[in-house]
C-alpha cells in the first residue's frame, strides 16, 4: 500500500474548508424541468407506430390460420402492441418476434412478423422502371432460431415472389436475389445486437443496398408489381427439427420509404 508523505497529510490538514456556493432559489425547480424534458420523449411513446410512421404500412402477424394468419391496417395499426410487435425496454425501437410453428401465409413455409407496403390505402406496386423507389432502416437482429437460424428483415417483393432480400445466415448478414440463388455478403461476423444501417434504392432498372452508407451490391434487376416489406421472417419451421416456439427477433430503430419521379 502507498504511503502518504508527512508533508502531503500536514498540508491536507491545514487547508481550509472550501464553501459550496448556494445555488440559490429556483435551481431545483429548474434541474426538475430540465429531467422532465429529457424523460418527455420516452414518455411519450407507448406504442410502435410513436416512433415509426406505419400509416403506409400493414402489419402480419405469426398468429392466425395456417395460409391466413393475422393482418393488421391502419388506423388500427396506430395503437396495436402485442407479443410479436412491441416495444423494447428502452423504448427506442420496435420489436418483431415470429416463431416457428406460427401461422404461415398462403405461399409461404415460413411465419413472419412483418410490415407490407401500402399507398394511399390500397396495396403498394411499382416498378423500378420509372421513378426512384428508396427504402431507408436501422435495424438490429437480436435473436436466431437454433436448428436453422435464418432471418430475412428486410426485402422487394413482387406480386409472386421475393426480388431481392437481406437476411442473417448465422452470423453471416448478405443480400440475397435471383429467387435465392445468387448472395451478396455483406457482413461475415455479423453479432446479434448489433445495429446497421440500410438503403434500398430500386431505380433505372436496376437495385442497389447500401449497408452503413456503403453500397454492397448493384444488381441489373428489373420489375413491376414491386413493394417493400421489413421485420421478423423467421426462415424455419418444426418441419426443420426447429422447436415451434424458437422465434427470430428483429428490433428496427427508423423506417423511411420514398417515392419520386
Amino acid at each position: 500500500m502507498p504511503r502518504i508523505s508527512p508533508l502531503l497529510a500536514a498540508l491536507v490538514v491545514a487547508l481550509p474548508p472550501v464553501p459550496i456556493p448556494d445555488p440559490g432559489p429556483g435551481i431545483g425547480p429548474l434541474l426538475g424541468q430540465l429531467w422532465e424534458r429529457a424523460l418527455s420523449p420516452i414518455r411519450d411513446v407507448k406504442f410502435p407506430a410513436d416512433l415509426v410512421d406505419l400509416d403506409n404500412w400493414y402489419l402480419t402477424l405469426p398468429t392466425g390460420e395456417k395460409g391466413d394468419p393475422d393482418d393488421v391496417y391502419p388506423p388500427a395499426l396506430g395503437s396495436f402492441v402485442g407479443d410479436w410487435f412491441r416495444l423494447n425496454d428502452a423504448r427506442d425501437g420496435i420489436v418483431f418476434c415470429a416463431h416457428a410453428g406460427g401461422a404461415t401465409t398462403r405461399n409461404s413455409k415460413y411465419p413472419r412478423s412483418e410490415l407490407r407496403e401500402m399507398r394511399g390505402g390500397a396495396p403498394a406496386s411499382w416498378s423500378n422502371e420509372s421513378g426512384t423507389h428508396t427504402m431507408r432502416l436501422r435495424q438490429a437482429v437480436t435473436k436466431l432460431p437454433q436448428a436453422k437460424p435464418h432471418v430475412v428483415t428486410a426485402q422487394i417483393h413482387d406480386e409472386d415472389d421475393d426480388v431481392v432480400m437481406v437476411r442473417l445466415e448465422g452470423t453471416q448478414l448478405e443480400v440475397e436475389y435471383d429467387d435465392g440463388r445468387s448472395e451478396i455478403v455483406i457482413d461475415p461476423h455479423y453479432e446479434l445486437g448489433t445495429p446497421y444501417d440500410l438503403r434500398i434504392v430500386a431505380a433505372n432498372r436496376e437495385v442497389e443496398v447500401f449497408h452503413d452508407d456503403r453500397l454492397v451490391a448493384d444488381l441489373p434487376i428489373s420489375g413491376d408489381g414491386w413493394y417493400f416489406k421489413t421485420g421478423s421472417y423467421v426462415q424455419s419451421n418444426p418441419e426443420r427439427g426447429e422447436a415451434p416456439d424458437a422465434v427470430a427477433e428483429v428490433v428496427l430503430y427508423s423506417l423511411e420509404v420514398e417515392h419520386s419521379g
